[in-house]
């Protein structure tokens, strides 16, 4: 590198930008739920495990206490991935024309070429734990979800599924779910 060259610095902040996730209010409820029972109850629970496996001796060979202390690396990320979320959370859904296709709808789209309808719910995998059965649920950050976010019944929009297949779909239907 030239000396007499500026040098830029990008921090890992200015690069990596937080998305918005929406929850309805009743998911948002849950998650704040979970993240007490994790950082008090479930906390305290495994803390206690690991103090008695420790007394029964030899940590090496002891497959309660490992045990123990991968359920609590396991707990401690689910509490960061919860903080995380609820910080960047937003209540409700993002402000739509009538028949767009947003996070917290269901939408309804005929895949061009084919004799086949696909109807999701376009939402995070939170609202989908407790989402009806029979109804899919597409994140907005997945290929589908971002290519039909923001358009409107009739649209036309492709995208790339993972295995490479390039795929077109016409919105036919938008409704707004309740949860």
């Amino acid at each position: 590198m030239d000396p007499a060259e500026p040098v830029t610095w990008v921090t890992l902040a200015s690069v990596t930008q937080s998305p918005t996730t929406w929850l309805t209010q009743e998911a948002h409820d849950r998650l704040v739920a979970e993240l007490v029972e994790r950082q008090t109850t479930r906390r305290a629970e495994i803390t206690a495990r690991i103090a008695a496996a420790r007394e029964e001796g030899d940590l090496r060979e002891n497959g309660g206490y490992h045990a123990a202390k991968d359920e609590q690396g396991k707990n401690e990320a689910r509490i960061r991935q919860l903080r995380h979320m609820l910080d960047h959370a937003r209540i409700g859904t993002p402000d739509t024309e009538e028949g767009q296709a947003a996070h917290g709808m269901i939408v309804t789209v005929d895949v061009v070429g084919a004799d086949r309808e696909i109807r999701f719910l376009l939402g995070s995998r939170e609202e989908a734990a407790h989402a009806p059965a029979d109804l899919q649920v597409v994140s907005p950050t997945s290929p589908m979800g971002a290519a039909v976010d923001g358009a409107k019944i009739g649209d036309e929009v492709s995208y790339t599924t993972p295995a490479g297949k390039e795929m077109r779909v016409r919105i036919a239907h938008v409704e707004p779910y309740a949860d």
